[in-house]
């Protein structure tokens, strides 16, 4: 099916929630087999009811499991809904490839130099690889960001646009460690710059912002040197909350990811509380599926520590990385999975084992072990019944008896 054959200008509707009767932006499903928004469901059963809303059967257990099928369905139609918008809307022809060269030029002292390039980046692939193929160009924008003195209002205006320029063609410049070596030695100071750009840029430029700085971030020492630059991790991780835009959290979500190799920066990233950043957006019913992937990928990282996991063991961490399970997506599962295996068998963290018996946790495990999981998590879900046989036979016997009573997934 082409995405233009899902243009229609009147929501289906089995693209609303039963509840909310808006379209759905995460459609999860239940035993009963009915779909609704995660957000609205995850509120229904959190008030302590256990029926399916639209058939009223009782529940035999509140699990569900997202709906890719309809998420994609939903995703492909609001394109083409903004695509037929886009298309009908008046704009500018696309500027040629001379009068880019000439816009070129122009481009520090032009505000419609500017604003040329960024129409003619926006139009095609073609076109940001006929930018990104321009050494010379590329120079020249890093140049302007490098330049972080006498940072005026119209001097933030000038560098965020070369960032954007920059985050447009960055997939398109062959040599990213080229681009990352021109950037982190430049003579100015690119990343004071990025740190002013985030710090008080819009969200679009902050996302920008943040992935240009992944897209650098291609070894140890670079990875290494942006963690180390004074202020910007601390700014990061600020942008990292329920109040930020979810596109926002995701671009930094995917930036810290890029950046949390070495222990050094992952107990920068501990010591800016990034674990109870990161459990506050896992407890939030509003937090998108990517978002969720992220967080707990970012904690199997930090797991890695010792710092990390005392940190992971404290508080409500581990009950949330555990409520996670089979309700997201299969790489939220795995990722959680490698949190738990991590902390509970690996290191035998007695806090970690005890929360996860504390909230009914070795019955999602044996569930889990029924699904059709892949052989990796298999392993880890046997490691880590092996734990909890040592440490509690009986709790566990009553668990495998208490499986035989929930429908398998």
């Amino acid at each position: 099916m082409r995405s233009d054959d899902l243009y229609i200008t009147t929501v289906p509707c089995f693209f609303k929630c039963p509840i909310s009767l808006d379209v759905m932006k995460s459609p999860v499903s239940l035993s009963t087999g009915v779909t609704y928004d995660r957000v609205s469901i995850q509120r229904w059963l959190d008030d302590g009811n256990n029926t399916c809303p639209a058939t009223m059967q009782i529940l035999q257990n509140k699990e569900f499991v997202p709906n890719l099928t309809l998420h994609r369905l939903i995703d492909h139609w609001s394109d083409s809904i903004n695509r037929r918008a886009d298309s009908e809307s008046p704009e500018s022809d696309t500027p040629t490839r001379d009068e880019i060269n000439a816009a070129i030029e122009r481009f520090r002292i032009e505000n419609d130099a500017r604003s040329k390039i960024l129409r003619f980046a926006r139009e095609s692939d073609e076109n940001r690889e006929f930018l990104a193929g321009k050494d010379d160009f590329v120079a020249m924008l890093v140049d302007l960001i490098s330049d972080s003195r006498n940072f005026s209002d119209s001097q933030l205006l000038l560098v965020g646009e070369a960032v954007k320029i920059l985050s447009m063609i960055r997939r398109k410049i062959f040599d990213r460690r080229r681009l990352s070596n021109l950037i982190l030695t430049n003579g100015g100071d690119c990343l004071t710059s990025f740190f002013l750009l985030i710090k008080r840029g819009n969200p679009k430029l902050k996302i920008d912002c943040s992935a240009v700085l992944e897209f650098i971030a291609v070894d140890a020492e670079s990875k290494l040197i942006i963690a180390k630059r004074e202020g910007l991790v601390t700014e990061i991780i600020k942008l990292i909350s329920s109040d930020s835009d979810s596109s926002l959290i995701e671009a930094n979500l995917s930036l810290l990811i890029a950046i949390a190799s070495s222990k050094r920066v992952k107990l920068a990233l501990i010591r800016e509380k990034l674990v109870t950043k990161l459990t506050s957006l896992l407890t939030d019913p509003t937090t998108s599926v990517s978002v969720t992937e992220k967080c707990l990928k970012l904690l199997e990282a930090i797991s890695s520590c010792k710092e990390g996991r005392s940190e992971i063991c404290d508080g409500v961490c581990v009950e949330t990385v555990v409520n996670k399970l089979m309700k997201v997506s299969t790489a939220a599962t795995e990722h959680a999975v490698t949190v738990l295996w991590s902390v509970c068998y690996l290191f035998k963290e007695k806090k970690a084992q005890d929360a996860v018996i504390r909230i009914n946790g070795v019955t999602k495990i044996l569930l889990l072990l029924q699904s059709n999981c892949s052989l990796t998590v298999r392993h880890m879900l046997t490691d880590l019944l092996k734990v909890f046989k040592v440490n509690s036979r009986s709790c566990l016997s009553v668990y495998e008896t208490k499986t035989t009573h929930i429908m398998p997934f």
